[in-house]
């Protein structure tokens, strides 16, 4: 019987082979790998906590501990990143979503550390709705997810721009975003030099109002159609982790789910 929010037998043989084996496992390592996956994909679409794990997927501290683990050395990233050179690169699209308010207790602050200096540092601010997290994405022609960066929720969409651009300039055509991005050093310069279409609506307050493609401009909606999948998976739409490392983890796995779909 199919399992809640498991992978299909297709879904799985696209990526099993990008997974480690156990050290000390002969045989049985595929079987293995495939429930911790769905595992953890379990625990972040349902939005439970770790200790609520059907028992089928075992001690819930072990999955915990090898998912830290395998988002510390990349695995998920590199998972993401094969199925993303599929990516349509004619144009990409940029923005921006908050994951919160956050669901944790307290932030993990070790004596002589700055609550603020460590918030920063996992990617946690505080805004009107509370403790927030900025998830910021890059989206290939089709709306298949290319790129993520992780801010504090507070934070300019352009620190989003600063982190994910530089790996689009040599693949695409244009690019398109709204008017967060309207940045004549960041954004606009940047593209240009490139070659690079910019379909950037100017802000209001501009003397100077550029033109820009407002029939290719539409297609943004691609960009927030992957957000409403993503936000699926309610240990993301409201962010479960206090690790920001273990967060972006599985926004790499759901977002490889969504390739795979």
């Amino acid at each position: 019987a199919k399992r809640r929010y498991a992978l299909r037998d297709d879904q799985w043989e696209r990526i099993a082979n990008f997974l480690p084996r156990r050290e000390g496992h002969v045989g049985g390592t595929a079987k293995d790998n495939r429930l911790f996956v769905e595992a953890v994909l379990y625990r972040y679409r349902a939005g439970i906590a770790w200790r609520d794990l059907p028992e089928r997927f075992g001690d819930f501290r072990v999955v915990h501990t090898r998912h830290t683990r395998w988002s510390e050395s990349g695995v998920w990233k590199r998972v993401f990143e094969h199925l993303a050179e599929d990516a349509d690169n004619e144009y990409a699209m940029i923005d921006s979503t908050i994951a919160g308010p956050i669901n944790m207790r307290q932030v993990p602050v070790k004596k002589g550390q700055e609550t603020k200096d460590v918030r920063e540092q996992e990617a946690i601010g505080r805004s009107k709705g509370g403790l927030t997290t900025k998830i910021h994405a890059t989206c290939d022609a089709l709306g298949n997810p290319t790129g993520f960066h992780l801010t504090p929720g507070q934070a300019h969409d352009l620190q989003g721009a600063d982190a994910l651009l530089p790996s689009l300039l040599a693949d695409i055509k244009a690019l398109l975003a709204d008017k967060a991005y309207d940045a004549r050093e960041r954004v606009l310069d940047l593209l240009e030099k490139s070659g690079i279409q910019s379909v950037v609506p100017p802000k209001s307050n501009r003397i100077e109002q550029r033109e820009y493609d407002e029939d290719m401009y539409k297609i943004r909606h691609l960009i927030e159609n992957f957000f409403a999948k993503l936000k699926q998976y309610r240990a993301i739409a409201t962010r479960y982790d206090k690790r920001a490392t273990n967060f972006l983890g599985a926004i790499y796995l759901a977002a490889s789910v969504i390739w795979l779909n």
